[in-house]
C-alpha cells in the first residue's frame, strides 16, 4: 500500500509583491556602501618609531600611535588622540608610552630596553618622531 502525499504548496510567504506594488530602486544612484572598517592601510612617507621587546611593542608612524601587548593590538589614528607622552620606567629598564584619547580614555604600553642603553637611543628618537606629527604637543 503506498500513501498519497499532497502536492508541495507554495513556499513560505505569500511570495513576491505584485508589480505595482514592488519596492523601487533608490533615485539616488548606487547601492550605499558597507559600514565595516576597511582593514588599515599603509600610509606611505614620513618618519616611524619602533620600539619593541619579547612580549610588547610601541609603533609612531604617520597614521598613529600602535601599541601591542602580549598579542593583542590596538591603533590610534592622529585624529583621535589627545596627546602622546614618554617617559622611562622608576627602574630605568623600560620605555613608558601612553596614548589620551581625545574622550579622555588613557592607553599605556611598557617596552624593556634590552640592552638598557637601548633606551638611551629611543628618547631622541622618539622625540623627533612625536614632533613631526604632532609638532604642537
Amino acid at each position: 500500500m503506498s500513501q498519497q502525499y499532497p502536492p508541495p504548496g507554495p513556499g513560505p510567504g505569500f511570495g513576491p509583491p505584485p508589480p505595482q506594488y514592488a519596492p523601487a530602486p533608490p533615485p539616488y544612484g548606487p547601492a550605499q556602501p558597507s559600514y565595516a572598517q576597511a582593514p588599515p592601510q599603509p600610509v606611505a612617507g614620513g618618519p616611524d618609531f619602533l620600539a619593541v621587546d619579547k612580549r610588547n611593542a610601541v609603533v609612531v608612524d604617520a597614521s598613529g600611535v600602535a601599541f601591542e601587548s602580549s598579542g593583542l593590538s590596538i591603533e590610534f589614528r592622529w585624529p583621535e588622540i589627545r596627546s602622546v607622552h614618554y617617559r622611562a620606567s622608576p627602574d630605568g629598564k623600560a620605555l613608558m608610552v601612553a596614548v589620551v584619547h581625545v574622550d579622555g580614555r588613557f592607553f599605556e604600553c611598557v617596552v624593556v630596553a634590552k640592552p638598557r642603553s637601548r633606551l638611551q637611543e629611543w628618547f631622541p628618537q622618539l622625540a623627533w618622531v612625536l614632533g613631526h606629527y604632532r609638532p604642537t604637543g
